[in-house]
């Protein structure tokens, strides 16, 4: 074990000279006898050693019960210089070299070896104590300093760990926000006043903001928007979000899409603001008069309106259809699968995915809807691909038409005129011979429900009624569905 305490520069580095002794040793201490010169000696020392003139440990006093299970008391009878480690054994021979020379003692640190594994630090001082050259030397228990310097010694490296982890952190941060093609600043939440702005901020926002550090923000855009960007901003601070706004600068005819979040720092609140520049003013007047309302009309739509991406996983929905899952807010649905809420799992989202990617679009497909807490409605989905762009999507429109249905059922519906003749057999022919037809009658007018509600898509139909296309193929044979000379026959598939 390496030396992990050092000498005490107070009685290792001082001067001889300065070593304050015993005045008056013979008068005070002439009387002490053998005994009471080990108790002091054994009391004053963690560890010591009685050492004769070849180096063999004659006698030892131990102070903690923990050095006995070192092996300490082993030492007795072997040299002094095969208990301590390699590197220990020149200190050992200075402190007997110095002691037989008289000198001053000096402290030096000493690693002893342990029997339990590792190694055990001492700040050792050797005298000579007799005329047969008998040399004493004590020691003290450095583990604890060294515990405490190997504690140290870790929280030092930790921190330094820490602070180049922020130092990078920091240095990719500042390397993202001065690169950034997007205009970004960082606005106090206390003040409203502009903490940081990256170039081009500084360059979109005009002469006004060249040095936009310490502006108020918001005193940057004319009357209206400065309302609209200062109601945003209280709305994102109570909330932790809010819509983007549109604002025009208030010495120049630009205008901005104003889209912020929030974020805490140990000074308090602080709003990290993008600024998206609307170029041309026909463009300007026209997405806030169509687009704008037509979203505003989505929104407040009785039926419910999702837009998923092409794997089915929620994007945004209208508040209608928040409502029909029965969830708080529209954040909550966003990543997951439309699939989580429609009737037949691993069924409907597929068959309305393929006809989407077959034929861009599905009109009237019935189903039904799960509410998070249990609830069921019977619903219509019209849906539509939406190829182009760089972020192709689906966008489906769900009616609730349980109440019509109810309705429907209470008027009461014409049963199948095949169903009818069924019942009119009852009594003329066997029951075996009437299960039979009937098997077949409700198979006849599965098949054809399954092919109306995926538009004809005998693939779809096939995975709806949970048949292989080939058994699919051979029951519409079997009852005249469909014209099916014009298309060959789907190989063998196991059902």
């Amino acid at each position: 074990m390496r030396d992990t305490a050092r000498r005490d520069p107070a009685s290792v580095n001082a001067h001889p000279a300065a070593a304050r002794q015993f005045r008056m040793p013979k008068k005070t201490l002439g009387d002490l006898d053998a005994q009471a010169a080990a108790s002091l000696i054994a009391a004053a020392a963690d560890v010591a050693l009685v050492i004769d003139a070849g180096g063999i440990v004659r006698d030892i006093a131990l102070a903690d019960e923990e050095f006995a299970l070192d092996g300490f008391e082993g030492w007795i009878g072997k040299p002094w210089i095969e208990t301590v480690t390699v590197e220990s054994r020149g200190k050992v021979e200075a402190l007997l070299r110095d002691a037989a020379a008289h000198a001053p003692p000096r402290w030096r640190q000493i690693n002893a070896v342990s029997i339990r594994g590792g190694d055990v630090p001492l700040l050792f001082s050797a005298v000579q104590a007799s005329s047969r050259n008998r040399v004493v030397a004590v020691a003290r228990d450095l583990r604890a300093v060294a515990a405490l310097q190997q504690r140290l010694l870790d929280a030092q490296q930790a921190m330094e760990r820490d602070y180049s982890r922020l130092r990078q952190a920091e240095t990719r941060y500042r390397l993202l926000f001065q690169m950034a093609t997007e205009a970004v600043l960082i606005v106090d939440a206390a003040s409203l006043r502009i903490a940081e702005a990256n170039p081009v901020a500084a360059e979109q926002l005009g002469e006004r903001a060249r040095r936009p550090v310490g502006q108020g923000f918001v005193e940057l855009f004319d009357a209206k928007g400065a309302q609209a960007v200062r109601a945003m901003l209280e709305r994102l601070r109570a909330a932790g979000h809010a819509d983007e706004v549109r604002a025009r600068l208030a010495d120049s005819k630009r205008e901005f899409l104003i889209s912020a979040s929030v974020f805490r720092q140990e000074s308090g609140p602080l709003f990290l603001v993008r600024l998206a520049s609307i170029a041309g003013e026909s463009a300007a007047s026209a997405v806030p008069k169509t687009k704008s309302r037509l979203v505003e009309v989505v929104e407040s739509l009785p039926d419910g309106f999702v837009v998923t991406d092409l794997e089915g996983r929620v994007i945004t929905a209208n508040r209608a259809f928040v409502d029909m899952t029965q969830y708080a807010a529209e954040e909550q649905l966003r990543g997951e699968s439309l699939e989580r809420w429609l009737g037949r799992p691993g069924i409907d989202l597929n068959v309305l995915m393929a006809n989407l990617r077959q034929h861009g679009s599905v009109r009237l497909f019935a189903t039904t809807l799960r509410g998070e807490y249990g609830s069921t409605s019977e619903v219509e989905i019209s849906a539509v691909a939406v190829m182009e762009g760089e972020a192709p999507c689906f966008g489906f429109t769900i009616r609730n038409v349980g109440r019509r249905l109810a309705a429907d059922a209470r008027a009461g519906r014409e049963l199948p005129r095949s169903v009818e003749q069924l019942t009119e057999l009852i009594g003329r022919v066997s029951l075996k011979d009437l299960v039979r037809e009937t098997t077949d009658v409700i198979e006849r007018l599965c098949i054809e429900a399954a092919l109306e509600l995926t538009g004809d898509n005998r693939a779809s139909a096939a995975e709806l009624l949970g048949l292989s296309r080939q058994s699919l193929y051979v029951k519409l044979r079997r009852y005249g569905l469909g014209d099916l000379d014009s298309e060959p026959e789907p190989a063998n598939e196991r059902e």
